[in-house]
């Protein structure tokens, strides 16, 4: 039972280490993304903004904008399969 709980830790410490990792790649992204937007609006005629907040009110949001440029939403990779797996086989501690 020792061994099955230190394996479940040391899937659990690697996970938060993945998860710390993956707030900081967002984080820097975001950071990115809001001066990219900044930009954008500054670059922006007015008319083009009220069509754009006209958009985002109707619910249609980023998505179309993404589409108008070309750019292609990035596929999502999952993450900590080693620890759902493992509680998955039953390997959990009690």
């Amino acid at each position: 039972m020792d061994l099955v709980k230190s394996h479940l830790m040391y899937a659990v410490r690697e996970e938060v280490e993945v998860l710390k990792e993956q707030i900081k790649e967002l984080y820097e992204r975001n950071s990115v993304l809001e001066r990219e937007n900044a930009v954008l609006k500054s670059l922006a005629n007015s008319e083009q903004l009220s069509q754009l907040a006209t958009q985002s009110a109707a619910g249609s949001g980023a998505a179309p904008l993404q589409q108008q440029v070309g750019l292609r939403p990035e596929p999502s990779q999952p993450r900590g399969q080693n620890l759902r797996l493992l509680v998955e086989k039953g390997g959990g501690c009690e």
